[in-house]
């Protein structure tokens, strides 16, 4: 899935996301904990919503395709 797309994501979240440099966004991605792997991993087949102000992703881990999560804090 390439970084620059937008899957899913509300209209609120994609302005969010659009508004992250690709090369921010690439690190974001490829840095989330998962709790099977017990390791961090890229995130794969995300959704995007705003919760709380904040982005929340929310998708697969790349390698065992268990459930994982995403939080990126907004200003």
């Amino acid at each position: 899935m390439s970084i620059e797309s937008i899957p899913k994501f509300t209209g609120p979240a994609a302005e969010l996301w659009a508004a992250i440099p690709a090369d921010a966004k690439k690190q974001l991605l490829s840095n989330v904990w998962c709790g099977k792997c017990r390791h961090e991993v890229t995130i794969s087949n995300f959704t995007g919503a705003v919760k709380g102000g904040d982005l929340l992703l929310v998708g697969s881990c790349s390698e065992c395709r268990g459930d994982v999560a995403r939080l990126v804090e907004v200003n």
